[in-house]
C-alpha cells in the first residue's frame, strides 16, 4: 500500500485565550514504525480532559495542539511487525498511545500505568514529535493501544467508550463491582452515565448521587436502583455502611464537597476510588483520620484502563447491547460541543464526526 493514504490535520488550539475557537492546522504525525497502526479517523468524543488542558487547568499545552482522545476511525495502514489488524479493521483508540513495554506494569497488563506513557496528545516521542489528539483526519499508535470494534457496536457509540467508558470500567472491575455488592457513583455526566451502565450490567445495586435534580428520571432509565439528590441535607445519613464501592467521576470539587459524609456511608473496608481530575489547584476536600478509621475504608484512584480490560468492556457492550447517551456534532461544530461541556450542558456526551476528510 502506498505510504500516504491520509493527510494529518485537525482542529487545533492555536491561543490558549480563545480555548474553544480552535483552528484547522497541518500537523507532523508520530514517526511510523513497524509495530504502529495508521487510522483515518471517523469519530471523536469530546471528553473532559480536552476543556482541562485547552484551558490550560493541567498546565501549559504545547501548542498547536489537537486534543480528543475518544477515536474510531478505519486501519489505512500496519507496520510490518504489527500481528493483530489489517487495512479495513474498524478500530478505537483511547487517552493512551504508546509505553515502554519494558517495565514491571507493562509486563503485568497495567500498561496505562507505566511510567513512561505516551499519552495520545500534548505527550511527546523521544524523537520530539508532539502527540496530537482525535479532532483530526488520521492517527497512528502502537498496536498495543489500539482496539478491535465488535461488529455490534456502532462507532458513534465506540468512540466515547475508549476513554470515559474504560475510565470507569477498570476500577469497578479492579475492585469487584458485581452480584451482590452495592456501587455508588458520584457525579452523573460522561463517566458517571457509564459507570451506572456498566455496573447495572455487571450485576451490582446502583446507588447514583448527583445535585441535579433534572437528571433524576435519565438516571433511573439507565438502570440506578437508587438515585440520591446530593443537595438535600443528611443525604448520606439513611446510607451509613451502604456501600462496597464508591466511584467518583467528579472533575470539580471545591472545599464545600462533604467528602467526609461520602466516606461514612462505606461499609467496613469500603473503597472509595476517584476517576475525576479537576484542574490543578482544585485539590479533594479536606478529610480527618475519623472520616477513615471507624470504617476501616479505603482512599484510591484509577488511570483509564489496560487494553485487556477495554476488550473486557467492548465485549460486555456488545453481549449486552449497552449503547451510550450521546448528542452528535459535526467535528466542526467541536467548540460547541467544548463550551457546552464546560456549561454542563450535554446529555451525556458530545461525539463529533469526520468533515475535514
Amino acid at each position: 500500500m502506498s505510504k500516504e493514504q491520509v493527510q494529518f490535520k485537525g482542529y487545533a488550539l492555536t491561543d490558549p485565550s480563545k480555548w474553544h475557537d480552535l483552528k484547522v492546522i497541518e500537523f507532523k504525525p508520530k514517526t511510523f514504525e513497524p509495530e504502529d497502526v495508521e487510522i483515518a479517523i471517523t469519530h471523536c468524543g469530546v471528553c473532559g480532559s480536552d476543556v482541562h488542558t485547552l484551558t490550560q487547568g493541567w498546565g501549559e499545552s504545547k501548542l498547536p495542539l489537537v486534543v480528543g482522545h475518544e477515536i474510531v476511525g478505519n486501519v489505512t495502514r500496519v507496520g510490518d511487525k504489527v500481528t493483530e489488524f489489517k487495512a479495513g479493521d474498524r478500530v478505537g483508540v483511547g487517552a493512551q498511545r504508546g509505553s515502554c513495554l519494558r517495565c514491571r506494569e507493562c509486563k503485568d497488563n497495567y500498561e496505562n500505568y507505566c511510567p513512561n506513557s505516551i499519552e495520545t496528545y500534548n505527550s511527546q516521542y523521544p524523537d520530539g514529535v508532539v502527540t496530537q489528539g482525535g479532532y483530526s483526519t488520521a492517527i497512528r499508535a502502537h498496536e498495543r493501544f489500539v482496539f478491535p470494534i465488535p461488529d455490534e457496536i456502532e462507532s458513534r457509540h465506540a468512540a466515547s467508550m475508549m476513554c470515559a467508558g474504560l475510565t470507569v470500567y477498570s476500577p469497578l472491575k479492579t475492585h469487584g463491582a458485581g452480584p451482590g455488592k452495592r456501587v455508588g457513583i458520584m457525579g452523573i455526566g460522561g463517566l458517571g452515565h457509564y459507570a451506572v451502565l456498566w455496573a447495572k450490567a455487571m450485576g451490582a445495586e446502583v446507588y447514583a448521587f448527583t445535585h441535579d435534580e433534572s437528571k433524576v428520571e435519565d438516571i433511573k432509565k439507565m438502570g440506578a436502583d437508587h438515585v440520591i439528590n446530593t443537595s438535600k441535607k443528611d443525604f448520606s445519613k439513611d446510607l451509613a455502611r451502604t456501600l462496597d464501592i464508591l466511584l467518583s467521576t467528579r472533575d470539580v470539587f471545591g472545599d464545600s464537597t462533604p467528602l467526609g459524609e461520602y466516606l461514612s456511608m462505606l461499609y467496613v473496608h469500603g473503597r472509595f476510588v476517584t476517576v475525576g481530575i479537576p484542574d490543578a489547584d482544585d485539590t479533594l476536600p479536606p478529610i480527618h483520620s475519623f472520616d477513615l478509621v471507624p470504617n476501616g475504608c479505603l482512599l484510591g484512584g484509577s488511570k483509564i484502563g489496560s487494553k485487556k480490560e477495554c476488550l473486557e468492556m467492548l465485549e460486555l457492550a456488545r453481549s449486552k447491547g449497552i449503547k451510550p447517551w450521546i448528542e452528535e456534532l459535526p467535528m466542526r461544530e467541536v467548540g460547541k460541543a467544548l463550551q457546552n461541556l464546560k456549561d454542563n450542558k450535554v446529555r451525556y456526551r458530545y461525539v463529533v464526526k469526520q468533515d475535514l476528510a
